[in-house]
């Protein structure tokens, strides 16, 4: 295994949590599929580019920045060794010959310095150990003037998804499902402490947009809610209860999520993010 530093996230990412995102990888990239023309528009990935997407997951954003890139290559990076295998077979089926996978920690990661001229991420910026340190060795991996372009959640209240799992909160122990600053989904939800991070890692010319997507969670409010509570979220809240707990919170999801059924009963809901760009600095902080 590579050196890392974020042991936890490593291994929910090796266990439970990355077996499931690489098992439901098609359902995730419906929910967030919706971000990767953004991202993507926003990275400006020219033909030659060597372009870096951290926390790539399964692999669908460095595909498609690899087809941006044709006469350049993609690397994606992850912690997780489940979502990685995915991630190579579907590019070996899609034939994309440009595009490869490491499994690494993103803070410490030995990257050759200035390989790379993009970095990009679809949410998987948001679970650094310390988030100025990983951004700083990404930094040092783009050449001068490399861009960096991610994908992160605003509040949870501006989540459709994260909205539904609130409505369960005088069943289940909901708690809060992440504050800014600590790692976790939302650790970048305050537009200030992205600019304060990326600034403190040697990044200039910082931007942070709202951007919103529908993502499709299921083909109908029973499938959708399931969806929900076998993620991380879902599982975690539902462990500490008793079976009538968990029967009444399934129906109280199913019941709230019946109100974001399309006419062909696909359950539809927003998520707001930011789409931060920004560009490395050019003199030397080794």
């Amino acid at each position: 295994m590579p050196e890392v530093v974020n042991t936890e996230q490593t291994r929910a990412w090796n266990g439970p949590e990355g077996s499931h995102w690489a098992r439901h990888q098609d359902r995730w990239n419906a929910v967030n599929g919706g971000f990767n023309e953004p991202l993507l528009d926003a990275a400006a990935i020219a033909a030659a580019h060597r372009v870096l997407d951290l926390g790539c997951g399964s692999g669908q954003t460095t595909r498609l920045a690899a087809l941006r890139a044709p006469q350049g290559h993609a690397l994606g990076l992850d912690l997780s060794g489940p979502m990685l295998a995915e991630a190579r077979a579907r590019t070996r089926r899609e034939g994309i010959a440009n595009a490869s996978f490491s499994e690494g920690d993103a803070q410490v990661h030995p990257f050759e310095a200035g390989a790379f001229d993009t970095a990009i991420s679809r949410y998987g910026v948001m679970f650094f150990d310390d988030p100025v340190a990983a951004f700083a060795n990404v930094g040092r991996a783009l050449a001068p003037g490399g861009r960096l372009a991610f994908i992160c959640p605003a509040g949870a209240e501006l989540n459709g998804w994260a909205v539904a799992m609130d409505s369960l909160r005088d069943i289940l122990p909901v708690g809060e499902l992440g504050r800014p600053g600590l790692p976790g989904m939302f650790s970048l939800a305050d537009p200030e402490r992205i600019r304060d991070v990326l600034t403190a890692a040697g990044f200039t010319a910082i931007a942070v947009d709202h951007v919103q997507a529908d993502g499709e969670w299921g083909p109908g409010a029973e499938d959708a809610a399931d969806f929900l509570l076998d993620t991380g979220p879902g599982r975690r809240v539902m462990e500490p209860v008793d079976t009538p707990a968990r029967e009444r919170a399934r129906r109280t999801l199913i019941d709230h999520l019946r109100a974001h059924e399309g006419p062909d009963g696909t359950v539809r809901l927003r998520s707001t993010s930011w789409l931060v760009t920004a560009e490395w600095e050019a003199r030397d902080r080794a």
